[in-house]
């Protein structure tokens, strides 16, 4: 039994917030009394459990779909992943050869998706990010079956603080942030789905927390998605103080209408990561000075053929238009897109580009690496961006995801260049924040993908619990290295900037600015509190700031270090 004695429970903080109620444990699982009383062996055969089968998982791809079209962002992207992971033939081939031995169709769906968890898990790196989605399919495929509701987190009668082992991406990206209060989940990381859908959404959140499903249900919990506490039975009159002065936080944080500077006025662009024209158009709507990320591969995860330059070109389009040379902005002339040439592979398959059957995909052939044996993808791919530029008259810079060395930096340089369009890389090898000063001399400009540098850094799958620590971008060893890239790009007199989540994280934001980082790129929600958090700091604070996270000795130091620094 938890009581107001114990010591405060600690994970890793990725939404920062204070949040206070009580607990709501989800448990999604199949009801056992459903399951028992489902004859799983009453089919004639195992064409008619097969029958079963398909019935089952096109209802449930069609409620992924259904939610999709209903969210936006990082949400619809999980979700329309989720629905074709439900369809997955490969799934379904591995069912259907454990029916012919036996036609309790239970039993073979539980064999087909333990054979891709242990593939899935065996894989490492992004992989293994699949397994719970997975597992979240096969439940709500068996309650199909047996003709029970889906599992998953239900609609809140009060408003609470969620408590889960893990959420599928289904469950968070419904979420309502006025019934839920705040997230805490035992597993995942801080680039997780959950992590990253409830950024989108604003609700305080902390991951990784040992013993959290100990919590008894209904218990009042302090939930600090800054600190990385959750404090149980809290002192009433210290709590309404911290819930309160968070609250008003908040508020001044909305009011904030850029653009991005410290407190003494050194310039810091506000960028917004997008997936297509509806997502950039929705972003146009923040305080942002245009995209620092447009994840092109995600308008082709469920296309089994490669569209055509001009096809390639509309597509574009859209998002390049939502911030044109005729788009009128307070910001003006000084907006322009960052447009990521094909990143797939690994977690993120594409049918026309990737290549199946890698031991370690994460470590394979992806993102530039797909060009190596393919180089029409690529060059098709900067036609239509480059048609798409001309057409839209948009400022507009092109990067490319997973470079290693100098010479692959330089081969993409001038092809882009050739185009008469601004060059750079992603720094998510640690192989390239080292040479950055040499990228540097052959390209325009650097963004680091904080997501994938914190995992090749810490050699972590951002997906294992009891990693997580290691997969916090406030790793010494990582912001070591994003402090040698900024450096570089300081000497070069050439931008560098940060698109992975970290950038999202208001205190960090600050550590980065005063590293030398010139441009923060997020998921739209967080730009108000990023930019208000910059506007309270003046340069030599964010220096001061980038110092301490530098010396401490793990993240927690290095967060409590600059937080006492920014009060």
């Amino acid at each position: 039994m938890v009581t107001s004695s114990a010591a405060p429970l600690r994970g890793t903080p990725v939404v920062p917030g204070v949040a206070f109620g009580p607990a709501s444990l989800v448990r999604a699982e199949v009801s056992p009394a459903a399951i028992a009383r489902f004859n799983g062996r009453s089919y004639a055969d195992a064409d008619a459990a097969l029958a079963a089968y398909d019935a089952a998982t096109q209802a449930v791809a069609d409620g992924f779909v259904r939610k999709a079209e209903a969210a936006s962002g990082a949400a619809a992207q999980v979700l329309t992943a989720s629905a074709g992971l439900a369809r997955d033939k490969g799934l379904r081939g591995a069912v259907r050869k454990h029916l012919r031995s036996d036609v309790d169709v239970l039993a073979a769906v539980r064999a087909g998706v333990d054979q891709f968890v242990t593939i899935f898990t065996g894989m490492g790196g992004l992989m293994a990010e699949r397994v719970t989605d997975l597992q979240n399919i096969e439940r709500r495929i068996v309650a199909q079956l047996v003709g029970e509701p889906e599992p998953g987190v239900g609609v809140p009668e009060e408003p609470c603080v969620l408590v889960a082992e893990d959420l599928a991406p289904a469950d968070t990206a419904g979420l309502d942030p006025r019934l839920v209060l705040a997230l805490v989940t035992e597993r995942g990381g801080p680039t997780s789905h959950t992590a990253i859908i409830a950024r989108q959404l604003g609700i305080p959140c902390v991951v990784g927390v040992a013993g959290a499903m100990k919590i008894p249900g209904g218990t009042s919990l302090l939930v600090d998605g800054v600190a990385g506490t959750i404090e149980t039975d809290p002192d009433p009159t210290s709590t309404a103080e911290r819930v309160s002065a968070d609250a008003a936080a908040r508020t001044a944080l909305a009011s904030w209408s850029g653009p991005g500077a410290t407190a003494d006025g050194v310039p810091v662009k506000i960028l917004a990561n997008v997936a297509d024209g509806e997502s950039a158009r929705a972003a146009r709507a923040a305080p942002v000075q245009g995209v620092g990320l447009f994840r092109t591969e995600l308008s082709f995860l469920n296309r089994q053929d490669e569209p055509s330059v001009e096809e390639q070109a509309q597509i574009y389009g859209e998002v390049l238009s939502a911030f044109g040379a005729d788009v009128h902005s307070a910001f003006g002339d000084e907006q322009y897109v960052v447009v990521r040439t094909l990143d797939a592979g690994s977690d993120k398959p594409v049918a026309f580009a990737t290549h199946e059957g890698e031991e370690n995909p994460a470590l394979g052939v992806r993102g530039l690496r797909l060009s190596f044996g393919n180089p029409g993808l690529l060059d098709r791919q900067l036609e239509g961006i480059a048609a798409a530029a001309a057409a839209t008259g948009t400022e507009t810079w092109v990067m490319a995801p997973m470079v290693a060395t100098v010479a692959e930096a330089k081969e993409f340089a001038d092809k882009v260049h050739a185009l008469g369009l601004k060059a750079g890389v992603m720094v998510e090898v640690p192989s390239a924040a080292l040479l950055a000063h040499r990228m540097l001399e052959v390209v325009d400009f650097l963004s680091i993908g904080t997501n994938d540098l914190t995992q090749y850094t810490m050699a972590a799958d951002r997906m294992a619990t009891d990693l997580a620590h290691l997969t916090d971008p406030w790793q010494p060893a990582v912001l070591q290295l994003i402090a040698i890239t900024a450096e570089a790009g300081r000497q070069a007199g050439k931008p560098v900037g940060v698109c992975g989540e970290a950038a999202a994280d208001p205190l960090l934001a600050c550590v980065l600015v005063g590293m030398g980082i010139t441009s923060l790129s997020m998921a739209a929600a967080a730009v108000r509190p990023v930019g208000a958090q910059l506007a309270a700091a003046s340069m030599d604070e964010c220096e001061d700031a980038a110092e301490a996270a530098l010396s401490a000795a793990d993240p927690a130091a290095a967060r409590d270090a600059v937080r006492a620094l920014l009060r």
